[in-house]
């Protein structure tokens, strides 16, 4: 964790990935003031209008093209199909990989949390909510999205530090050494 620590304190630019659930937002919430860095919900952002609509993949591209254009911030969403406009403007990516049970609770929680309201994160108009869809796209994640993750990685971003998570513990860790950064 030393070493993610470091490479933030000094990135004007980074991502936070992962499966739904695995706390990406919390954490880029959490490090937003830690590092001075603008806090970018890509759900909230680019994603969602409200009543769950979707935007158009041509306008989602172009926002996104947009925000990564910006001196500085921290994005948290995975989006493999921007992967090709966010990564060659990170300065780091901290990807979280938690297990998919983990996930799973995390995101039944998150909706009982929110029942009937949306998450700060979300796009007003988006009420919290669970399908058997979204639980299949947790469930599968690391078979079907690490791939696309990974790939993305060698072709969009080979020279960016990964900092992979893969426990609540090595997020706290990392929270713990730039607060202690901050206070010396």
């Amino acid at each position: 964790m030393t070493a993610c620590a470091e490479r933030l304190s000094s990135a004007n630019r980074v991502l936070v990935i992962g499966c739904s659930g695995g706390g990406k937002s919390t954490l880029a919430q959490a490090l937003s003031p830690k590092l001075n860095l603008p806090y970018i919900s890509m759900d909230r952002a680019f994603f969602w209008l409200p009543g769950w609509k979707l935007r158009e993949r041509s306008q989602i591209r172009s926002m996104v093209a947009d925000a990564v254009q910006e001196d500085r911030w921290i994005m948290d969403g995975t989006g493999h199909a921007t992967l090709d406009l966010r990564l060659p403007r990170a300065e780091a990516l901290i990807w979280i990989r938690l297990p998919r049970l983990l996930c799973l609770t995390r995101v039944v929680l998150r909706w009982i949390r929110y029942a009937g309201r949306s998450r700060p994160e979300m796009t007003e108009g988006c009420p919290e909510k669970i399908d058997l869809e979204f639980l299949r796209y947790i469930w599968n994640f690391e078979k079907k999205q690490a791939r696309d993750i990974i790939d993305g990685l060698a072709k969009y971003g080979p020279d960016v530090p990964v900092f992979v998570l893969d426990s609540r513990g090595d997020a706290d860790a990392l929270l713990a050494l730039l607060e202690r950064r901050d206070t010396d």
